[in-house]
C-alpha cells in the first residue's frame, strides 16, 4: 500500500506508478506471504506518492476518472442510512454501508465518497475532505489464495507489522529515501492494527493507521485494507477522525 504514505493506504489523490507484476510471489511460508502483501500494499503506497501536490481537481480525477488506471465504474455506492438506536455513531459522523462488499465504516458527515474496480483490487473505495487536503481513509480489497484462512496466515501480528514497515523503508540509500517507522501495532477480533510513520526527505511526515482484516464472499477469501493517513500539519483537523473512522470498520 511505497514510497510515501501508510504501506496500506489509498487516497482519492494518488497516481498509479505501476508496479503491478510485484503481487506475483510464492507462498511456501509465511515470510513469503508478508513479502507478497507487502509488496500489494507497497503498490498502493506508491499511488499515493504525489499525494500532497494534487488539486481537489485531481482528486476527483483519480476516483471518478478511469481511463489512467483501468477503473470499471459501475455505480457510486452511496453511504446507507442506520438507525441510531443499532449503532452508536459518533457526533458529525455518518455510516457508510457497501452492501456489495459487505463492509461498514464511520466517515465524517461532510466527507466525499468514491468508489471503483481499479487494476490489482477487486474494489476501492475512498473518503476524503472536501476541501483540498492530504488527510483521507480509503478501503482496499484484493483476492487471496485459499491457503489464506485468517490473518494469522502471513504471520503473528508482531512479526507480520515490522516486516511490512520496514519493506517501506527506504532511508539507508544513498541519497536517502522515504523513512518508515513501525510506531504500534496489534490484533484485536480478526483484525491486525498497524500505526506507522512514512516521510520523504524534506517533506511532511504522514502518519498512517491501517487495519487490515479477511473475510469471504462465499466463493473466495478476500483481504481488506482499511487505511487513514494525515499529514503532521493537519493533525489537529484531521487526526482523531480518521483514526476513529479506521477503528470502527466492520465487516456486515
Amino acid at each position: 500500500m511505497a514510497s510515501s504514505v501508510w504501506c496500506l493506504y489509498i487516497s482519492p489523490c494518488l497516481k498509479k506508478k505501476g508496479g503491478g507484476g510485484l503481487l506475483h510471489f510464492p507462498l511456501n511460508s509465511n515470510t513469503q506471504r508478508v513479502q507478497r502483501l507487502q509488496m500489494q500494499l507497497q503498490n498502493q503506497e506508491l499511488m499515493k506518492e504525489d499525494d500532497g501536490h494534487a488539486t481537489s481537481t485531481r482528486r476527483r480525477q483519480f476516483i471518478l476518472q478511469a481511463p489512467l488506471i483501468a477503473f470499471s465504474f459501475p455505480q457510486l455506492i452511496m453511504s446507507t442510512a442506520i438507525a441510531v438506536a443499532e449503532i452508536d455513531v459518533p457526533q458529525d459522523f455518518r455510516v457508510y454501508t457497501d452492501e456489495v462488499n459487505k463492509f461498514k465504516i464511520f466517515i465524517p458527515q461532510d466527507w466525499q465518497v468514491g468508489a471503483g474496480e481499479p487494476n490489482n483490487f477487486k474494489s476501492i473505495t475512498a473518503f476524503y475532505p472536501e476541501e483540498e487536503a492530504n488527510s483521507n481513509v480509503s478501503v482496499a480489497i484484493t483476492g487471496l489464495g485459499p491457503d489464506f484462512t485468517r490473518m494469522e496466515s502471513f504471520g503473528k501480528v508482531d512479526a507480520f507489522a515490522d516486516t511490512l514497515v520496514s519493506g517501506l523503508d527506504r532511508s539507508w540509500q544513498r541519497p536517502p529515501g522515504v523513512a518508515a517507522k513501525l510506531i504500534d501495532c496489534k490484533a484485536s477480533n480478526g483484525f491486525y492494527y498497524i500505526e506507522y510513520t512514512l516521510q520523504n526527505p524534506g517533506e511532511s511526515r504522514r502518519h498512517l493507521f491501517s487495519a487490515i482484516g479477511m473475510a469471504s464472499n462465499g466463493w473466495y477469501n478476500r483481504l481488506y485494507t482499511v487505511t487513514g493517513q494525515f499529514v503532521e500539519e493537519e493533525a489537529e483537523k484531521y487526526g482523531s477522525r480518521i483514526e476513529k473512522a479506521v477503528s470502527s470498520f466492520r465487516f456486515i
